[in-house]
């Protein structure tokens, strides 16, 4: 008799996300994205973290502060790396990510030609980039949803 209780293709792919945001270096905010085509296969992956060649040791991780003495002038962002990881053109494929896509990440997703954004949280709902990144993918016809009863979580203080 078949198993009943396997993974859903959303759980696998989420998990494959949540798994790889446990390779960022980042304190406060672990983002993991996993990019899978029409045949669900894994076309993409990647996390949130310094570009290739860049110590993180020697650039700064905080939050707060001036600009370049943030990290924001300076991490790749989970989905650009996913995108930038792939070796094959991403049309009409989906992207799983741990948190909701900013608006710059937003832009690539679209022109990378992803139709559809599944995420796990959406923690900043009331902030302008999400707020540009919905009526970017509303306008492009990009489907965004929430994946609910998400049922693989990693345990993040496994990986501390």
């Amino acid at each position: 008799m078949k198993r009943q209780n396997y993974l859903k293709w959303d759980d696998y792919f989420m998990g494959v996300a949540d798994l790889s945001s446990k390779r960022s270096k980042d304190d406060t905010s672990q983002v993991g994205a996993c990019i899978v085509n029409e045949r669900n296969h894994i076309v993409g992956i990647g996390y949130n973290g310094f570009p290739i060649g860049c110590s993180d040791d020697e650039l700064p991780w905080e939050r707060e502060g001036e600009f370049l003495d943030t990290k924001y002038a300076y991490v790749v962002h989970a989905e650009a790396n996913a995108i930038l990881n792939s070796s094959t053109d991403l049309l009409d494929s989906r992207i799983y990510v741990t948190l909701f896509p900013c608006n710059e990440c937003a832009k690539l997703i679209i022109q990378s030609g992803i139709k559809e954004v599944v995420y796990l949280e959406d923690k900043y709902p009331d902030l302008d980039m999400t707020k540009a990144s919905k009526k970017l993918f509303d306008m492009a016809k990009i489907q965004y949803r929430p994946l609910k009863n998400y049922k693989v979580k990693i345990n993040h203080e496994e990986t501390k």
